[in-house]
C-alpha cells in the first residue's frame, strides 16, 4: 500500500561509484524505474529520485558517497535519495544517519527497488539491508541497453570466497554465486540484436564462476563458449581474472577462440612473496611469471595488465624493491597502482606497522612511472602494422575513437560515421594515451 499523498515519482537519476559490475547493475536498475514508467535523467539534473550505488572498496569511496548524498538534495530538496551498493551493505546505520537518506539497500533485492520506494515518503528512513551471507542465489537483473553503444558489460557472477587479508568485498557482496548459464547465453543475444559486437564477462570474482552449482560441473570456459556461439557478438573480453585461472588447460582451450580478446588483467597485488602471503593471495611471484610466459608465448599481442597495492602493512623497503624489480623484469603491460587503504573489519586493519603514507606516495609514483615507460613500450610495437579496432565513438569532426582487441585506444579519421564498426587501421604514430592511424 502506498502512502498516502505520496508525490506521484516521475523522474530518477542515478549517480554510481566503483567498478564495473556497480555499472552494470546501475543500468538494470535503470530499467526497471523505465519499465514502471520514470524518465532517467543525468545526475545533476532534477529528479524525484536519486539513487546513489556506493563503493567501499577504500575509505575515500565511502567519503565520496556520502558527499554525493548531500549533493543530490541540494538539487531537488523534495527528492527521495535512496542509497544501495556496498558501502550500504556494511555499513547501513551510518548511512541511515545522514539526514537526507530515506531508503538504505545493499547488495541484494535490487530488483523491488521500485516497489520499496512506493512505500517512502520524504520523512520516511528505512533499510532492506539483510545478512548477505544467508543469499545463496544469484540476482538475475537483465540489461538490454547500455550508455556504450557498441560494448556491454554482461555481471555472470556475484561473491566472493577468497578473503584477501585488505579487502572488505567478501563481507559486502557475499558468498559466491553463478548466474545460470541459460540466462547469460540470452543476454548475450539480446544485446547483439540491439547492436553489440563486444561483450565484457564481469562479476566480482569472475574466475570463481560454478563453484556453486554442483550438478552440471560449469566453469568460465562453459561461459565462454557458449557466448562465442552467439550470432553477432565478434569479442569477448572478461573483466580481472586471478592468474591461478590460466591454468596449461584453459590457456589450450582460449588460444583458438577467435572471439576471445587477448587482453588479461591478472591481479598480482605484490612482487614479494612475503607481502603476498600476508595478503592472503594465493599464489607465489614463480607462479605469476610462469603463467605471462605461458600466456605469452601461447598468444600472439597479448596485453597483459594488473593492479598492484603499496604500502601494504609491513611492506619493508626491501620487500617493496622486490615488487619494483619483479614488475621491472617482466614488463607488464600497464598497471593500476593503488595506495592501501585501511578498510575497517579487515584483518589487515589490525595489523601492525602501518605505513606512512608520505612513503606510500613516493612507491606509488615509482610504479605509476614505470607503468607508462611499459606501456608507451608495448604500443611503440605496432607502428607500421595493421589492427582491427572497433570503433566506439565519433570525437570531434570526422575523428573516430576505438579499441584494439588488446585494449589498445586508437584514433583514426573517417569521412563515413564507422561507429559501432570493426575496421583495420594502418597504425602511423602514438600519441598520448592513444595510437594513431589511417583506415586501410
Amino acid at each position: 500500500m502506498e502512502v498516502e499523498g505520496a508525490i506521484k515519482l516521475k523522474k530518477v537519476a542515478f549517480y554510481t561509484l566503483g567498478c564495473k559490475v556497480n555499472q552494470y547493475e546501475t543500468e538494470a536498475m535503470i530499467e526497471i524505474f523505465e519499465k514502471d514508467g520514470y524518465e532517467h535523467v543525468d545526475s545533476h539534473e532534477f529528479a524525484d529520485v536519486y539513487v546513489i550505488n556506493t563503493c567501499t572498496v577504500t575509505h575515500m569511496s565511502d567519503r565520496k558517497s556520502r558527499q554525493y548524498i548531500r549533493r543530490m538534495k541540494k538539487v531537488n530538496p523534495d527528492a527521495r535519495i535512496v542509497v544501495v551498493g556496498c558501502y550500504s551493505q556494511v555499513s547501513p546505520e551510518e548511512i541511515l544517519d545522514i539526514e537526507d537518506v530515506n531508503l538504505v539497500m545493499g547488495t541484494s533485492d535490487r530488483k523491488n527497488i521500485v516497489e520499496a520506494l512506493k512505500n517512502i515518503d520524504l520523512n520516511s528512513k528505512h533499510s532492506t539491508v539483510d545478512d548477505i551471507m544467508k543469499i545463496k542465489e544469484f540476482e538475475d537483473m537483465e540489461v538490454k541497453q547500455t550508455d556504450d553503444k557498441t560494448r556491454a558489460f554482461m555481471k555472470i557472477q556475484d561473491g566472493c570466497d577468497r578473503y584477501c587479508t585488505y579487502c572488505i568485498i567478501p563481507y559486502a557482496r557475499g558468498r559466491v554465486r553463478s548466474r545460470d548459464i541459460e540466462s547469460i547465453v540470452s543476454e548475450a543475444d539480446t544485446l547483439s540484436k540491439a547492436g553489440y559486437k563486444e561483450v565484457v564477462l564481469t562479476g566480482i570474482h569472475v574466475a570463481s564462476y560454478g563453484k556453486d552449482i554442483r550438478d552440471d560441473k560449469l566453469t568460465l570456459l562453459d561461459v565462454i563458449r557458449r557466448v562465442s556461439e552467439v550470432d553477432g557478438i565478434e569479442r569477448i573480453r572478461l573483466s580481472s581474472v586471478e592468474p591461478i585461472l590460466f591454468t596449461d588447460e584453459f590457456v589450450e582451450e582460449i588460444k583458438s577462440n577467435k572471439k576471445l580478446c587477448p587482453h588479461y588483467h591478472l591481479s598480482l597485488q605484490s612482487g614479494c612473496d612475503d607481502t603476498l602471503k600476508r595478503m592472503n593471495r594465493r599464489y607465489t611471484t614463480t607462479e605469476y611469471k610462469e603463467i605471462v610466459e605461458r600466456l605469452r608465448s601461447t598468444i600472439p599481442d597479448v596485453a597483459i595488465t594488473t593492479d598492484v597495492i603499496v604500502g601494504f602493512p609491513g611492506e619493508t623497503e626491501e620487500e617493496f624493491e622486490s615488487t619494483y624489480n619483479f614488475l621491472k623484469d617482466i614488463e607488464l603491460t600497464q598497471m593500476h597502482v593503488f595506495k592501501y587503504s585501511v578498510r575497517k573489519g579487515t584483518p589487515a586493519a589490525a595489523m601492525e606497522d602501518q605505513i606512512d603514507p608520505q612513503i606510500k606516495h613516493d612507491r606509488s609514483e615509482k610504479l605509476i612511472s614505470l607503468s607508462k615507460e611499459n606501456f608507451d613500450a608495448f604500443r611503440r610495437r605496432y607502428i607500421g602494422r595493421e589492427l582491427d579496432v572497433l570503433f566506439e565513438k565519433n570525437i570531434e569532426s570526422n575523428k573516430y575513437e576505438g579499441l584494439t582487441s588488446n585494449y589498445i585506444r586508437v584514433l583514426a579519421e573517417s569521412d563515413e560515421d564507422i561507429e559501432g564498426q570493426i575496421k583495420k587501421v594502418k597504425i602511423i604514430a602514438v600519441n598520448h594515451d592513444n595510437l594513431e592511424g589511417n583506415l586501410v
